[in-house]
């Protein structure tokens, strides 16, 4: 369950640092205040997610045997 929901954090994160480069549109900044309380605690539960998410990356995937 952790994994899930780090994983919809980290998608939210990415999808927010694609709308930046992209069109240079914070929707956090925009959503909670650039600098605000709440903008920095979004970004900080992404990157919580983040860290959910590296058992994942380490996990061994390979169904080959090899």
């Amino acid at each position: 369950m952790l994994s899930k929901i780090g994983l919809i954090l980290v998608i939210i994160g990415g999808l927010n640092w694609g709308l930046v480069g992209l069109l240079n549109f914070d929707l956090v900044a925009f959503l909670f205040g650039a600098g605000s309380l709440l903008a920095r605690a979004v970004y900080v539960l992404v990157a919580v997610g983040a860290v959910l998410c590296l058992p994942m990356f380490m996990a061994d995937t390979d169904t080959n045997g090899v």
